[in-house]
């Protein structure tokens, strides 16, 4: 039942408290006589004077209102530490009165103190599988009026209370509350309204939340601790990206990272994606709803996590990664290195990461493909990764277009062209045609259009010294399967020149794409016509 604010009257603290002991002796008679009907009554006239106190105290538009709001929220506290409160009543209050104190939370940080008390003694007195419903219910309730980063902290301590507290089915019961946690931390952490403080306070919680995870897990058996153990995977994965978008904090990632080796995570696990999708399998199945709610930053958690260790040496010591050998493994293992260049589109496409993330990143692509690697492609197959593949150089053409840093663009303009080297040469072409086709930018695809150009002419070379070794004659048939000097070229050319929206290209915003593809079609014109093709 709902009713309007009650306003706080007079302006006296003494007024106040009286106020609120009339209103909590209201609903202990209500409650315990069992009227139903008036207890909801009694309670939801509480509610709204509490709303009434925090919204004033927190906005400051009556004078002495956060004094006020602590000798409120103390009062509330010793109502429910009074011996003869029964059972009864502190059960009916539990349902409303956890998210009121919350509210509280950014008042000052001796009203956060007490708003965890009044929280946490609800989990003493009242079973915490019930707790734990309601505790989520206040943390998915957004509320304009209240200060969300301070606002969710008391409820993510008191779910670490409650993780530790439950009896059974903890696999089952924390499942349901991590991805609560996420969706919030990711909206509070997305903004950028929020003082350090403020921000360090909530990570903080969410930090020790994880830890109350892995202490459960040390009480669990074999079977259960497994699922529990990748739930806790997948949920540090998910901080640690929260993290790194929201303040770049170092303490907080380095006390994440020491979580990972618990949950048997290996950094070469998570570069390539095996560990996350070993995690999610165990932990969703083929729950389609539940691989939604875990998705989101998971996979950006992980490819990140390399990069933290690319960045500072204490991180891959405190989550026991050999990063040496993670790099090696990739520069010598063609199928690990394409999965890895797919994860990093994750950290390449992400909108809310500052760019020295980008730029570790960038300088880590180019370390696992630094060297001869497309001696090292042998005969193996990228067709698995293709989509991943183009996903990666999509999103490095926006770094190469948007990025401020000159060395950055140039850096992503040379990881771009190593990774279309360490494509084998019969996918290469469609590759690169589906980056020209999908991008916007007329000088992308100038760019491009030329790296088309430069593969036929480095073809056509290579043709020509084969024609003169007949020693090499079996290696020929590679060079021949390829597609960049066919009729698939001019269909390119065409692309460009005839766009699919119809009429001719819209001059001067696309000069640059349609230069690049005059001097491509010039370009196989005169090779044609020196016999050379």
């Amino acid at each position: 039942m709902s009713a309007e604010k009650t306003p706080i009257d007079g302006s006296s603290s003494a007024n106040t408290l009286l106020q609120l002991h009339q209103l909590l002796t209201s609903c202990s008679k209500s409650i315990s006589g069992g009227n139903f009907s008036q207890s909801q009554t009694s309670v939801s006239k509480l509610i709204n004077f509490l709303d009434s106190v925090s919204d004033a105290s927190i906005s400051e538009l009556e004078p002495g209102a956060k004094e006020n709001a602590l000798k409120i929220l103390s009062g509330i506290y010793e109502f429910l530490c009074s011996p003869s409160l029964n059972q009864e009543n502190i059960d009916a209050l539990s349902f409303e009165l956890p998210k009121s104190a919350s509210k509280f939370a950014g008042v000052s940080p001796q009203c956060l103190e007490i708003s965890d008390n009044i929280i946490h003694r609800f989990i003493e007195k009242c079973s915490p599988r019930d707790m734990l419903p309601i505790l989520c219910e206040a943390l998915d309730s957004p509320n304009k009026t209240v200060q969300a980063a301070t606002y969710v902290c008391p409820l993510i301590s008191g779910l670490s209370d409650v993780f530790i507290s439950l009896q059974r089915r903890h696999f089952e019961q924390i499942k349901v509350a991590v991805p609560v946690v996420v969706k919030v931390v990711k909206a509070i952490s997305t903004e950028s309204d929020y003082e350090d403080t403020e921000l360090e306070t909530l990570f903080e919680r969410i930090v020790v939340n994880a830890l109350s995870i892995q202490t459960v897990c040390r009480k669990l058996e074999d079977g259960e601790n497994e699922k529990l153990q990748a739930l806790l995977g997948l949920y540090v994965l998910q901080i640690l990206a929260l993290v790194s978008v929201s303040r770049n904090y170092l303490h907080f990632a380095l006390r994440l990272a020491s979580i990972l080796p618990y949950s048997g995570i290996s950094g070469l696990g998570l570069i390539t994606g095996y560990s996350v999708d070993t995690m999610s399998h165990i932990v969703i199945g083929e729950d389609e709803e539940d691989c939604s709610s875990f998705s989101s930053h998971v996979y950006l958690g992980a490819s990140l996590s390399v990069v933290w260790a690319q960045k500072h040496d204490e991180f891959a010591q405190a989550a026991k990664f050999d990063f040496d050998a993670i790099k090696t493994e990739l520069q010598n293992n063609p199928t690990k290195r394409w999965q890895a260049v797919g994860m990093l589109k994750h950290v390449f496409a992400s909108i809310d990461l500052p760019w020295e993330f980008k730029r570790y990143t960038v300088d880590f692509l180019l370390y696992i493909t630094s060297g001869d690697i497309s001696n090292k492609l042998g005969h193996n197959d990228c067709s698995l990764y293709m989509t991943s593949l183009f996903s990666s150089l999509q999103a490095l053409t926006m770094i190469i277009i948007y990025a401020s840093d000159t060395v950055l663009r140039k850096n992503a303009f040379e990881a771009l062209k190593r990774v279309l080297g360490d494509i084998p040469n019969s996918q290469r072409f469609d590759i690169l045609k589906a980056l020209i086709k999908n991008s916007d930018s007329s000088s992308m695809v100038a760019i491009l259009l030329d790296l088309v150009r430069g593969e036929m002419h480095r073809e056509r070379i290579l043709r020509t010294s084969l024609q003169k070794n007949e020693a090499l004659e079996a290696d020929s048939k590679t060079c021949q399967s390829t597609l960049f000097w066919s009729t698939s070229i001019l269909e390119l050319v065409e692309s460009v020149l005839r766009p699919d929206t119809g009429g001719p290209p819209i001059l001067p915003d696309n000069s640059d794409a349609v230069l690049s593809a005059l001097n491509l079609y010039r370009f196989v014109l005169m090779t044609e016509a020196a016999g050379k093709a």
